[in-house]
C-alpha cells in the first residue's frame, strides 16, 4: 500500500507541473459548460421536467460534466496510454519484472492523475458555472460524502475500459483504434452528450446498464439527489461490481500477454 500511495502521488505531482495545459483546459471547459447550458435553457424550456430533471439539474448536470471530463478521462488518457506506449517499445517486460504487479500500479497512477484533475479542472469550472447559474448543491454532509466515494469508483471503471484499449497493444502493436472507438463510445454512452435520463425506452435502459453509466450519470444523480436510500447502496453496488468484472478482465489479458505475446525488442 505504501509504495501504492507514492505512486499516485507522483503521478499528482507530474500532471501538476503543466500548469499551461490545466489554465487553458479550465478555460475551455468553462467556454463549452456555458454554451451547454443555453441548449440546455432551450431544451428544458419546452420541456420542463425532461428525464424527471427541471432546469436546475439539467444546468447543474452540464457542469458535472465539465468536471468528471479529464477526472474520469471521458475521451481517454492517463496511465493506461503510459502502458501502452511502453509495450509498442517493448519496454513493458521491465514492468513483468517488478516485484509489484502492473495493474495496481498503473491503477494508482491513474488514480493520482484524477485527484489532480478533480482538484484543478473539477473544482474550477464547477465554482464558475456556480457563480454563472443557479445550480444546485448537495442537501446534507452524508451526500456530499457519497458523491465523493463514488468518485474513485467511477475513475476506476474507466481506467479498466482504458486499460484494456491500450492492451490490445499486445497484438495489434497501436491502439489507437480501440482508444478512438472507446472514446466515442464513451462521449454518448456516459450521459457527457446528453444526460442518459432523457433518453427514450430500451436505448435509455441499455445505456443505464453499462458501464461508462458510471463516469457521468451515476455521480450526478447522487449529486443532485435522484439517488437516495438504498437507491445508493444500489448504485454503488453497480458502480464497484463493473470495477471488479472489467479489473478482473484486464488481470486475465495481462496474463495471456505475459506468457503468449512477444513484445516489440524480443
Amino acid at each position: 500500500m505504501p509504495l501504492h500511495v507514492a505512486v499516485a502521488t507522483r503521478a499528482f505531482k507530474r500532471y501538476s507541473t503543466y500548469v499551461g495545459a490545466t489554465l487553458a483546459g479550465i478555460f475551455t471547459n468553462c467556454v463549452f459548460g456555458v454554451i451547454i447550458c443555453f441548449v440546455y435553457l432551450e431544451v428544458w424550456g419546452s420541456n420542463p421536467d425532461a428525464g424527471g430533471y427541471d432546469v436546475t439539474d439539467a444546468l447543474t448536470y452540464v457542469w458535472l460534466g465539465q468536471a468528471m471530463i479529464m477526472t474520469v478521462a471521458v475521451w481517454g488518457g492517463g496511465s493506461p496510454d503510459d502502458l501502452a506506449e511502453r509495450i509498442r517499445s517493448g519496454d513493458v517486460a521491465i514492468d513483468f519484472y517488478r516485484p509489484v504487479g502492473i495493474l495496481g500500479w498503473y491503477l494508482a497512477a491513474d488514480l493520482g492523475r484524477a485527484a489532480y484533475h478533480l482538484l484543478t479542472r473539477g473544482l474550477a469550472p464547477t465554482v464558475i458555472g456556480g457563480l454563472l447559474f443557479d445550480l444546485r448543491y448537495p442537501d446534507g454532509v452524508g451526500t456530499w460524502l457519497v458523491f465523493l466515494a463514488a468518485i474513485p469508483v467511477a475513475v476506476t471503471v474507466s481506467f479498466a475500459l482504458r486499460m484494456l484499449a491500450s492492451l490490445t497493444a499486445f497484438w495489434l502493436l497501436d491502439d489507437v483504434g480501440p482508444r478512438m472507438l472507446l472514446g466515442f463510445v464513451a462521449l454518448f454512452f456516459s450521459g457527457l452528450t446528453v444526460p442518459l435520463v432523457i433518453l427514450p425506452g430500451m436505448l435509455r435502459d441499455l445505456a443505464f446498464a453499462l458501464p461508462w453509466a458510471t463516469f457521468l450519470q451515476v455521480p450526478a444523480d447522487i449529486w443532485l439527489g435522484k439517488t437516495t436510500g438504498w437507491e445508493i447502496v444500489e448504485g454503488f453496488a453497480f458502480m464497484s461490481g463493473w470495477a471488479v468484472v472489467l479489473l478482473g478482465l484486464c488481470s486475465l489479458v495481462l496474463r495471456r500477454a505475459e506468457r503468449r505475446v512477444v513484445v516489440q525488442g524480443g
